[in-house]
């Protein structure tokens, strides 16, 4: 096998593989016999026929096929070895010549790692992300837990009213200009009130009814409205309502703090809110900090990334997204019909982010190299011990079963190590408060001189120059 490289713009090459008659005849002769059961000569029994009888037959490229994708599984990989380069995306094969009796050459056109001319990543100015909790974030979270804990109590009294925040049970019936349409109607179906989950102001038509009201709401379907025969059409729909329910709120004391936490006072339950609130928006902060002061590592650094490359990784999370979408139960090609999208369109959406994660790791990875930042060996043991135990294995079993991927372990710690390098290097500085945001904005008042005073000026400049 000969392989020669020829370098081209953007980051790209192009490997021109030559491959040797005899290896080419060898693997066409394995597709013949992968192939022979399958194709059928008169006079010969099914996977009897010999090959030259076939080819003869059938043409001499019926096996060139199923030879080149031998001939690529055997000689791609070491190609990439013997050229030296850094390839970085899925190459695009091209078969340049393929001819009985000669030599077989392709070419393989690939991305290839991109130099990282590195901008200021040290020392980088960057605001810190505000983990400070207001009381109003604690409020909140206290009448979330009220929610959770409230009671529903459904209303018997006929004289009372429907109202904001009711949960009410109809029977409905839609028609326009008299007409029912299909999806129109429906029965016993439970209703928050405010919701704003059916169109238009169907709700607030509801407010100040009775138990077993029977109500015409007239609405109109907006213009947007998926069912392309109800676009922008008035209905009226009866209803009748056939339960009331209130959604009764629990008073928020010192019996309510015991009730939903293990503290007696409604004052500790706020103190311990608090302390959770805050704990979450530090590790929140820890890693929104990371990110910014990678960012700006990565915005100063230059970088050409090639399009093979990012439409390589745009393919990765593009088999990453299908795999969750898989793992949750619905096939993946129901949910590109679900959402309308092709897989084309989906994958567009990715390259953006793609590009953003191979510029990350570029950087970060030149950082490493130029720091000579290495991953502690406690740090690759610990995250071996982790591995090794979600795969259920010992961590000497587990380093031995990925060889020499632990290289590759090594040198994604190492760039951890180097996003903790970045943080511990920037200054991090805490936003301006309102005020002095507003100060800011403000424009500096420029002083203004009335007519008089420009006189009075005047003339005293002039009594000034008659004394000199």
């Amino acid at each position: 096998m000969n392989v020669q490289v020829e370098k081209l713009e953007k980051n790209m090459a192009k490997m021109t593989v030559t491959v040797p008659a005899e290896d080419f005849e060898k693997a066409t002769v394995e597709a013949y016999n992968k192939q022979k059961n399958r194709i059928t000569i008169p006079g010969f029994r099914k996977g009897h026929a010999p090959k030259a009888m076939i080819e003869q037959m059938y043409g001499a490229g019926i096996f060139y096929e199923e030879a080149v994708d031998i001939i690529l599984d055997r000689t791609y990989p070491e190609a990439c070895k013997e050229s030296g380069l850094e390839i970085a995306s899925r190459p695009e094969i091209s078969v340049d010549k393929i001819e009985k009796g000669q030599d077989l050459v392709y070419t393989a056109t690939v991305a290839v790692k991109p130099e990282v001319e590195l901008g200021q990543y040290k020392g980088l100015e960057v605001v810190k992300a505000d983990a400070e909790v207001t009381d109003s974030e604690v409020e909140d979270e206290i009448k979330r837990a009220q929610e959770k804990n409230a009671r529903i109590v459904t209303m018997d009294d006929p004289e009372r009213e429907i109202k904001e925040g009711d949960i009410v049970n109809i029977d409905f019936d839609g028609s326009i200009d008299g007409v029912p349409f299909a999806g129109g109607k429906g029965e016993d179906y439970p209703l928050t009130i405010g919701s704003h989950s059916f169109i238009d102001n169907f709700e607030d038509q509801l407010i100040g009814h009775k138990l077993g009201d029977k109500v015409d709401v007239h609405v109109t379907f907006p213009d947007n409205y998926h069912a392309e025969e109800l676009k922008g059409k008035a209905a009226v729909f009866a209803v009748e309502i056939k339960t009331i329910k209130e959604k009764q709120l629990p008073e928020i004391d010192d019996d309510f703090a015991s009730e939903v936490s293990e503290y007696d006072t409604l004052a500790e339950y706020k103190d311990s809110v608090r302390r959770e609130i805050k704990e979450r928006k530090e590790k929140w902060a820890a890693q929104e900090n990371e990110n910014n002061v990678v960012a700006a590592a990565v915005a100063n650094a230059t970088i050409e990334v090639p399009d093979a490359m990012i439409d390589t990784e745009a393919e990765q999370m593009m088999s990453n997204f299908r795999r969750r979408i898989e793992s949750q139960g619905m096939k993946f090609d129901q949910y590109m019909q679900y959402t309308g999208m092709t897989a084309d369109a989906l994958k567009s959406t990715m390259k953006p982010q793609a590009e953003t994660t191979i510029r990350t790791r570029l950087t970060l990875e030149a950082i490493v190299d130029k720091e000579g930042i290495e991953a502690p060996e406690d740090r690759v043991n610990a995250e071996i011990e982790r591995s090794a135990k979600q795969y259920g294995m010992e961590a000497d079993a587990f380093k031995e079963a990925i060889g020499d991927q632990i290289e590759q372990l090594k040198r994604d710690l190492a760039v951890q190590e180097a996003i903790d390098f970045l943080v511990a290097e920037a200054k991090l500085t805490d936003a301006p408060k309102e005020e002095e945001k507003k100060a800011e904005a403000k424009p500096e008042k420029k002083k203004r001189t009335t007519k008089k005073a420009a006189e009075a000026k005047e003339a005293a400049e002039a009594e000034g120059s008659k004394e000199q």
